[in-house]
């Protein structure tokens, strides 16, 4: 996967749990091929004008996940965005980070771009996590362009179960 500066990139990039649910592993490239449990998401968002199939490029936020001994965050470097441009959404246990970047004005009124490494447009990122996540009580906060999302783990303990005596 191509990076940048500003924190999004492109290109292929999954994120598969191992047996170990709080065990993540990340493969790029064609280094997943042969791994029966991968969950891909695609770089490239096809859209159709006019009857015509046009490929629009998909951005991709840079994650790290770390694991907590009470929750899991990810921390995604995300610059030059207003919070109210980024969602963040989950379904069953994939948490999917979305928004677009737009390009600045400035950029039309140039003359020319000397050097373009910065990603503007749409981009997605989604994360299969561990299932025994308290999704209901996520916390999401940005700060210094720097979006920390923590999700609390479900802690089980033991219980003992009293049996009651039914009459009849």
């Amino acid at each position: 996967m191509q990076k940048n500066d500003s924190g999004i990139g492109y290109g292929p990039r999954i994120i598969i749990l191992s047996s170990n649910p709080f065990m993540l592993k990340i493969f790029q490239g064609n280094d997943h091929d042969n791994h029966e449990h991968t969950h891909e998401h695609n770089s490239i968002e096809v859209k159709m004008e006019d009857g015509d199939i046009v490929e629009e490029e998909l951005g991709q936020v840079a994650l790290d996940i770390l694991d907590c001994h009470d929750c899991i965050i990810i921390m995604a470097p995300i610059a030059g965005m207003d919070t109210e441009n980024i969602a963040i959404s989950v379904s069953r246990n994939i948490l999917t980070i979305s928004g677009e970047r737009r390009r600045p004005d400035i950029y039309d009124s140039a003359d020319r771009v000397l050097v373009e490494e910065c990603f503007y447009g749409p981009f997605s990122r989604s994360v299969i996590l561990p299932e025994n996540l308290a999704f209901n009580k996520i916390h999401a906060d940005m700060e210094y362009n720097l979006l920390r999302i923590e999700i609390p783990k479900l802690l089980f303990g033991e219980k003992t179960i009293k049996i009651n005596k039914l009459e009849g």
